[in-house]
Formats: structure tokens, C-alpha cells, sequence
């Protein structure tokens, strides 16, 4: 089957980076979907309904073409010490999750939703989720108010950038590495592939 038309409900600069790295070019339509109006306890959950949501809010208003489209939405958080996180809402904030980090791990998820426009049908959205595993270094204070005044944390869900400045602080990683960038490739292969899409035919 040939590759779909892909369209990317983020405004990720990352996630679009990472699909064109595996040879897919996607049409960016951020779903601006307000994340606030989803609580749930269980950050898997969380994530497969955020992602999901943001997925279904670009499909259901998508004009479908010639060809089949798929729409991928996504989410992330970082959970450490059992408290999940978001993107932090200050700089204050950011350097106090910073030094709770330091030394110590954080669980990153990523929510994957993959909604086929095949056909007229109901939509119902392939939901999948990763998690990986960050160790991060015990950096100092110095180091962790330097970091946030780059301002490069600040729009990310765990509060680092691990393909930027951020990764001079991560020990190790225990998992996907690029779900942790807030995409994971290997998961999103076979997503398509469960959706009968080769990933290679979009080469």
C-alpha cells in the first residue's frame, strides 16, 4: 500500500525534526487542544488521552485529499518521584524541578495516537504509549540556573532538551531514545504498519 499524506497535529519542532529524519514529510496542523480539560491520575493514561484528543481534534476537521491521510498527535510528561510534570509554568519552577531531578531519574512517556482518513467511516485512533527511563547528572546550582536562562527547557515536559544543551546533563538512558525527544520512532513503525502502511514506502 503506498505511504499516506502524514500530518503532524504538534507544533513540535522536535517531533517534525525526528519524522524527517526517517524520511517522512508531514503537514504541521497544531490541534491547539487545551490540555487542561483532560485529568488523569495514571500519567500512560494521561498521555494516550492527550495524544488521542489532539489527534481526533485535526482528523475530524482534516480535508481529506485524493490519497489517504493519517494524523498523528502526541504527548509527553516526566514523571519523578512519582509527581507527573508538564511543561514547567516559570523559571522559578523549572530550577526547583531541576534540583529534585538532579542525581536522580525521571520516567518519560510519550503518547502516540494514529488516526486513519481512509475512508468516510468513524474514525477510531490507533493509542499507543512509551516510556523511557532518564538518569540525570547532579549538576549545581550554578549549573542548573545557566541551563534554565538559555530558556531552551521551558517548553519542554521534562524540562530538558536531550538533543540540545540539556543532554550535557543526562547520565544515561534506559529505553527509546527518541520518544524521549517526544516521539517515538520505533513505536510509530509499527503503528503504521498495524495500519497496514510501510514506513520504507515513504523513502
Amino acid at each position: 500500500m503506498a505511504f499516506p499524506e502524514f500530518v503532524l497535529a504538534s507544533a513540535s519542532p522536535a517531533r517534525l525534526q525526528l519524522l524527517r529524519g526517517i524520511g517522512i514529510e508531514p503537514k504541521v496542523q497544531p490541534s491547539d487542544f487545551d490540555e487542561s480539560s483532560i485529568e488523569v491520575d495514571d500519567p500512560g493514561e494521561l498521555v494516550q488521552r492527550l495524544a488521542k484528543a489532539k489527534a481526533m481534534t485535526v482528523a475530524q476537521n482534516y480535508q481529506v485529499g485524493a490519497k489517504p491521510t493519517v494524523v498523528l498527535g502526541c504527548d509527553s510528561v516526566l514523571v519523578v518521584r512519582g509527581e507527573v510534570h508538564g511543561k514547567p509554568r516559570s523559571v522559578e519552577e523549572a530550577i526547583a524541578r531541576w534540583q529534585s531531578m538532579r542525581g536522580h531519574y525521571g520516567d518519560l512517556l510519550s503518547g502516540h495516537a494514529l488516526a486513519s482518513l481512509a475512508s468516510s467511516d468513524e474514525i477510531t485512533p490507533l493509542v499507543k504509549f512509551q516510556s523511557t527511563r532518564v538518569h540525570f547528572a547532579d549538576a549545581s546550582d550554578a549549573e542548573i540556573r545557566a541551563y534554565i536562562a538559555t530558556g531552551e527547557p521551558m517548553q519542554c515536559a521534562g524540562c530538558f532538551t536531550l538533543e540540545g544543551r540539556g543532554g550535557a546533563f543526562i547520565e544515561k538512558i534506559e529505553g527509546c531514545y527518541s520518544n524521549v525527544i517526544g516521539l517515538s520512532l520505533p513505536l510509530l513503525r509499527g503503528m503504521l504498519t498495524e495500519q497496514g502502511y510501510s514506513l520504507v514506502e515513504a523513502w
